[in-house]
Parts: structure tokens; sequence; C-alpha cells
């Protein structure tokens, strides 16, 4: 007799299978709930690419004093940010302050958004990847969007950019990332997501120097404020719900 779930996560795409909620039963996301915790995650490991840190983690490792040279700054750097939402513009405002120049991708590029420097829609990316010091994926799963990055659009990317990825896993060909890095090309890439879930352990993607692999860890209940944040958006809801009104992070009605 389910009328309405609200659920605890941005994703709704299990909820949405055939067969798994009851016909009529209203579904909303908790959207808007995890811009803090994911940007951060996204600006650390951004940062820490930069800067070698976790190269230099592996020399500590070993016990090796070893300088490894040329880094990077963000200051006066181009930073793509493809899906400008509650994360994308979290992270721009971010980079923004280290002195970044944010260039946004959205599929309704007439709608701003805090943090973005210029706006253009989804369709500008292969114009803009030849550009970008830093390119961020942090798009939802849709037709549109499965593999968007994949081998031609990586090899259009600046031989020392930096590649993002931390929406959906699906967006990303991993198998072109791994075949370009091992190339020698990118400064580095960071990824939160993959396909699948956990990354098997014979992908060649473990044992690139110059990525940084985190299993699915940026959003989740790991900061107090995206609980707040997503029993907030609960209460909301269930306010609206009982007036009568629209709900909010409507997906299924």
């Amino acid at each position: 007799q389910l009328r309405w779930l609200q659920t605890w996560s941005a994703g709704v795409d299990p909820y949405l299978k055939e067969g798994v909620l009851r016909e009529g039963a209203m579904l909303t996301s908790a959207v808007g709930a995890y811009g803090q915790a994911v940007s951060e995650h996204m600006f650390a490991t951004l940062l820490a690419l930069c800067k070698r840190l976790h190269q230099y983690r592996d020399t500590q490792n070993r016990h090796c004093w070893a300088p490894l040279g040329e880094v990077k700054t963000l200051a006066g750097a181009t930073v793509l940010v493809a899906g400008t939402g509650d994360i994308g513009s979290a992270f721009a405002r971010l980079v923004k302050g280290m002195g970044a120049h944010t260039v946004g991708l959205r599929r309704s590029p007439e709608r701003g958004a805090e943090g973005i420097d210029e706006m253009h829609p989804l369709s500008a990316l292969d114009e803009w990847l030849p550009k970008a010091d830093v390119v961020a994926l942090v798009l939802p799963h849709s037709p549109e969007t499965d593999r968007l990055m994949d081998r031609a659009r990586i090899g259009r990317m600046k031989e020392d950019a930096i590649l993002l990825s931390m929406g959906r896993g699906s967006v990303l060909d991993q198998e072109a990332l791994a075949a370009v890095m091992g190339e020698g090309r990118l400064w580095g890439a960071a990824l939160d997501v993959t396909v699948p879930e956990p990354l098997p352990q014979d992908s060649p993607l473990w044992t690139i120097p110059n990525l940084i692999i985190t299993p699915h860890s940026a959003g989740g209940m790991r900061l107090e404020v995206t609980r707040a944040n997503c029993v907030r958006q609960a209460l909301d809801n269930l306010n609206r719900w009982q007036a009568g009104k629209p709900l909010e992070n409507l997906v299924r009605r």
C-alpha cells in the first residue's frame, strides 16, 4: 500500500526498475543534500593531484625521500564543470576561491549556477575539452550521458589536464581512460564512481600511479550536515504532502 517513498540518496535508479515500486507510488530523491560532502571530496582529490600528494604517500610507504618535481596550481586555471547542480556549483565555488575560471555545462544553459563564471550547453563539451585544465564530471546517468566521456573526448583533453569523475560511473569509458593514461597522457585523474562497483581486482585502473580511486565514498552519511540535509528534505516534503502541495525532487508521480 505504499503511496510515497523519499530516498536518502540522490540517485534513484534501483527504484525505477520495473516491479520495485507499486503502480502509483510517488518517488522523491535527496538531490541537493550532498553538495558540501561531494564537492569537498572532489576539491581534496584535485589538490592532491596538483601537488602530487598521492605519489608522495607512495614514496613515504617505500621509505623513500624523492622529490617528484613540478606541481600545479589552480590560480588562473580553467575548470570545466559538466553538471552544475548542487554538487557542481559547490565545487565551482571552491575552485574559484583558489583563483580558477569556471565554465559550466548543463542541458539548460539559460539557468545560471552560483560559482560558475560562464555557462554553456552540454553540447559544447567537445569545444571546451581542449581548453580546460581540469574537467569535472558530476552528471547523472541517462541515455544522453552514458559513456559521454569516451576515448575520443578523453583524447581532446590537454596532455597535462586533470579529470575528475564523481557523478555516475556510466558517464566515463574506463577502458579508454586506462588506455590514454597508460600512454602517458593527462597529469592525473580521480574516480569516486566506477562501473561496476566495487571495481574488479583485475582492472588496469588500480595500477596507474597518477590516478586516485576512492570507493564511492564522497557522499553517503559521512558528514553530519548531509544527514541533517536529508532529514530536513524529508520533513519538508512530509509537510508538503500533508498540506496537499507538490513535492520537491519528485522523480515519479
